[in-house]
């Protein structure tokens, strides 16, 4: 079950906030927390903020489960401009140049994360929620094909011997 979080004009410039979003994007929540607390760039803290809201939101989805047992990842981050605020700034010779104030959108999705059905931890998981003769029985049954040139081999050697 996923939940999401919106951050919205927020007034550093997108490009900016990017560079964060790329370091969390993909990470495991707990591990995009500790990432997120130590990191230098100023988006960092209202990213981090955003994730804690995150997760409440995906706490009230989800009541009965734990958030360490969830495996929760970021799904998806991405910053989108927002609006900007024109300004002038004087300039020699009684000109004026633009100043433009960026401001962006932030959407942050976390999911929890499903193991691929081959990796060791899928077959850990199920293990503990299957007795293991169920999983056994429930295994397919691999097939090798002969290629018709080894048919035709095997063929003519019996037919001669």
């Amino acid at each position: 079950m996923e939940a999401t979080a919106k951050l919205r004009n927020v007034p550093t410039s997108p490009r900016k906030m990017r560079m964060v979003a790329n370091l969390v994007r993909g990470q495991k929540v707990t591990r995009a927390l500790g990432l997120l607390k130590f990191e230098a760039n100023s988006g960092a803290e209202k990213i981090e903020k955003l994730l804690l809201s995150a997760l409440a939101n995906w706490q009230q989805k989800n009541e009965d489960e734990r958030i360490e047992d969830a495996n929760l990842y970021i799904k998806e981050i991405f910053v989108d401009e927002g609006r900007q605020l024109k300004r002038l700034r004087p300039a020699p010779q009684g000109r004026g140049h633009r100043i433009r104030k960026r401001s962006n959108h932030v959407t942050l999705t976390i999911d929890t994360k499903v193991e691929a059905l081959g990796s060791k931890a899928a077959v850990k998981q199920a293990a503990e929620t299957k007795p293991a003769t169920d999983a056994v029985a429930e295994a397919p049954k691999k097939t090798t094909r002969r290629s018709s040139a080894k048919k035709s081999n095997e063929t003519s050697a019996e037919a001669t011997a």
